[in-house]
C-alpha cells in the first residue's frame, strides 16, 4: 500500500467519526435541554466541535492525496498536518466556551436535579466513542497517519468525558445538585488539553520536528552498511505521514560512482524495510585511512 493509497484507506475512519459525532451531538442536546444536565449540554457541544474537527482531519487527508505538481515537489502531505491544527483550535474555542458557561452556573447556583436518562445517553455515548476510537487507533498505525492518531485520541477522550458527565449526574441524583455543572467544568477542561495536545503535535511536525530517537535510529542504521566508513549527519522532516531523511556519508576515495551509488541504493531500501522511510537523499564525501574526510 503505497502513502496515496494510505490517505485514501485513513478517510473511512474520518468519515465514521463524523457519523458518530453526527449522531450522538444531536442526542445528547436535545435530551440535555428535555432533562436540564449542563454536563450532558457540555458533552453534546464537545461532539459539534468533533464534528467540525473531523472535517478538517478529512479534507486534510484528502488534499494530502494530490499528487506533486509545479509548486508542490514533495506532494501535498502536509495538509494533513494543517487540518489537525485546525481542529485544535477549534477544540480550543469550544473548551473555552464550555469552560466559562459552567462557571456562571456554578457562580449563580445551579440547583437543578438533571433527569436521569442524561446520565443513561451519557454512558452509552461512553461506549460507542471508544469502539470508535478502537477503530481509529488501530487503523492510524497500520496506515501510519498522524492526523488520523490524533482524531483517535479525541475519541478516547470524548469517551472519558462521557463518562465524566455520567458520574456527574448520577452524583446529581442524590441532592448534590452541583456535580452536573462541576462535570460540565472538567469537560471543559478534558477538551482544552486534547486541543493542546494536539497543537503541541501538529505545530511540532510544522517546524520540522522529529523525535530525536528516531534520528538515533537511522543513523545507526546506514553506520551498519559494510560501505559506510563514517556517518557525518543526519536529519530528517515529517512531510504529513511521511518522513524525510537527509544524511551525509564517507566512503572509500576509491570506489567508482558505481559503487558510491549501489551503497546509497543499499542505504534507501533498508531504511524503507527498518524504519518505513521512503524518501531518503545521501550524499556522498571521500574518507581516508587517518580517519579524516579528505
Amino acid at each position: 500500500m503505497n502513502e496515496y493509497e494510505q490517505l485514501k484507506k485513513g478517510e473511512q475512519g474520518a468519515w465514521i467519526s463524523i457519523g458518530a459525532y453526527l449522531v450522538l451531538s444531536v442526542v445528547k442536546l436535545l435530551i440535555a435541554y428535555s432533562g436540564n444536565s449542563e454536563a450532558l449540554r457540555a458533552d453534546g457541544l464537545n461532539n459539534v466541535t468533533d464534528v467540525v474537527a473531523s472535517l478538517a482531519v478529512l479534507i486534510g487527508l484528502r488534499i494530502s492525496r494530490k499528487p506533486p505538481d509545479r509548486d508542490h515537489h514533495y506532494g501535498h502531505f502536509r495538509a494533513e498536518t494543517i487540518g489537525s491544527l485546525i481542529a485544535a483550535f477549534i477544540m480550543m474555542t469550544v473548551g473555552l466556551q464550555v469552560l466559562y458557561e459552567t462557571v456562571r452556573q456554578l457562580v449563580s447556583g445551579y440547583e437543578q436535579q438533571p433527569a436521569m436518562l442524561t446520565a443513561w445517553t451519557a454512558l452509552g455515548a461512553a461506549v460507542v466513542m471508544f469502539a470508535v476510537y478502537r477503530y481509529n487507533l488501530n487503523l492510524s498505525k497500520r496506515i501510519n497517519s498522524h492526523s488520523l492518531y490524533a482524531a483517535a485520541q479525541d475519541n478516547r477522550s470524548d469517551a472519558l468525558v462521557s463518562i465524566g458527565a455520567f458520574i456527574g449526574i448520577s452524583g446529581a441524583q442524590f441532592g448534590a445538585f452541583w456535580l452536573d455543572p462541576v462535570a460540565g467544568f472538567i469537560v471543559g477542561v478534558l477538551i482544552c488539553k486534547t486541543a493542546y495536545d494536539i497543537f503541541r503535535d501538529a505545530s511540532h511536525a510544522l517546524t520540522d520536528g522529529v523525535d530525536e530517537q528516531l534520528l538515533d535510529d537511522v543513523k545507526q542504521t546506514i553506520a551498519q552498511d559494510p560501505g559506510v566508513k563514517r556517518v557525518e549527519d543526519v536529519k530528517a522532516r515529517l512531510l504529513g505521514n511521511q518522513v524525510l531523511v537527509d544524511a551525509t556519508i564517507h566512503v572509500a576515495p576509491d570506489l567508482s560512482v558505481k559503487e558510491s551509488h549501489d551503497i546509497t541504493d543499499r542505504i534507501e531500501e533498508t531504511l524503507e524495510e527498518v524504519h518505513h522511510i521512503k524518501h531518503t537523499q545521501i550524499h556522498i564525501e571521500p574518507y581516508n585511512e587517518t580517519g579524516k574526510p579528505v
